[in-house]
């Protein structure tokens, strides 16, 4: 069992360093393809360098913070989004970006909730006492309600379902069937953007998902898929939509975005752009599939992940700068080594660990 459990420590750390240099690739390439988008047009690359840059510092905060104090760090960041969404008013403080109007504070703060309520259970997951396991989940319970009273039905069903798979995580022995699952979820809803878009839907069910989107949504992302077809390597460039979309102009203070994060990618840097979205979003999991912390941690970080990334699918929640931050944030401290990580079955319901997890 100990040979057993070395093994996993071994490759793991191998796995880890892999998805570490993974990751400067990815975030590099991003930040090098929306400069080439941008070569030569009117566009505005700085927000997709600000989200990169968010990202990474939110990530290296929460490999530090998570290695020396893990449960607190995660309490920390948890009651610091909550207190973001909450604050978020007509704008989540410091997130509208430059020049827009903060009709996308909605998405933003549900995004925020999310995220919260995955702290939480990331924290409840590796706490050592039972009180104060049932503490940390009464937590993200209470980020749930939040999220009822901010009115956001999205925030609420999305935190609520990141409570319930870490309670289910605590029973799952292997995290890689875990996290291929939520990486099917998470292609399931950017495909069926895309499907409405393309009115590819039955009749129906098109109909049933338009109303719940609203048809100026989808019009929107019809906007972004014809772009995306005229333009299909480098697109129109970063943060152009808005100039170029018939929808976005016709409409009174309209951020200039079309509220899906992959159609806002296929429109304004191509199939690359959306490729690239795709990979920074793999090597997160990656990260989580190699990462020293038990299975339930692991598991409660990518369901609130892949909730966050659902919400970016439909909404606009990647546009602002603590959405990012907070997400990278959460990654790190799902990922980070130190004394709060380790195998086997812990206190913390962390699940069995196995070498083929």
């Amino acid at each position: 069992m100990a040979a057993s459990a070395a093994r996993v420590v071994v490759v793991r750390e191998r796995d880890g360093r892999g998805a570490d240099v993974a990751g400067v690739l990815v975030l590099g390439a991003c930040v090098l393809w929306s400069l080439v988008s941008a070569a030569g047009r009117e566009a505005r690359p700085e927000g997709v360098l600000l989200a990169v840059l968010a990202l990474t510092a939110g990530y290296a905060c929460g490999r530090i913070a998570g290695s020396l104090l893990p449960v607190a760090a995660a309490v920390v960041a948890a009651l610091a989004a909550l207190g973001l969404a909450l604050a978020s008013g007509p704008g989540v403080p410091g997130a509208t970006p430059v020049g827009s109007v903060p009709t996308g504070h909605t998405g933003a703060a549900a995004a925020l909730l999310v995220l919260a309520a995955g702290a939480a259970c990331c924290a409840a997951s590796a706490a050592g006492s039972r009180p104060g396991r049932l503490l940390l989940r009464a937590l993200a319970l209470t980020v749930a309600g939040a999220a009822l009273v901010l009115g956001s039905v999205a925030g609420f069903v999305a935190s609520a379902g990141v409570l319930l798979c870490s309670l289910a995580a605590v029973r799952m022995r292997r995290r890689l069937l875990g996290l291929a699952g939520l990486a099917l979820a998470t292609g399931l809803v950017v495909g069926a953007s895309w499907a409405v878009s393309e009115e590819r839907l039955p009749e129906g069910l098109a109909a049933s998902l338009e109303g719940q989107l609203t048809g100026h949504r989808v019009l929107l992302w019809q906007d972004a898929v014809a772009l995306a077809k005229e333009n299909p390597v480098l697109g129109v460039g970063p943060d152009r939509f808005g100039a170029l979309s018939p929808t976005a102009r016709e409409t009174f203070a309209a951020d200039g975005k079309p509220h899906s994060a992959a159609l806002q990618q296929a429109a304004e840097q191509g199939v690359p752009g959306v490729v690239l979205l795709g990979a920074a979003y793999g090597w997160l999991l990656w990260g989580l599939r190699s990462s020293p912390r038990p299975t339930a941690v692991v598991l409660t970080a990518g369901a609130s992940l892949t909730a966050l990334a659902a919400l970016a699918t439909v909404g606009n929640a990647l546009s602002f700068t603590p959405v990012t931050a907070c997400a990278g944030l959460l990654a790190g401290l799902a990922t980070a080594g130190g004394a709060g990580a380790g195998v086997g079955t812990g206190a913390g319901g962390g699940g069995s660990t196995h070498p083929a997890d």
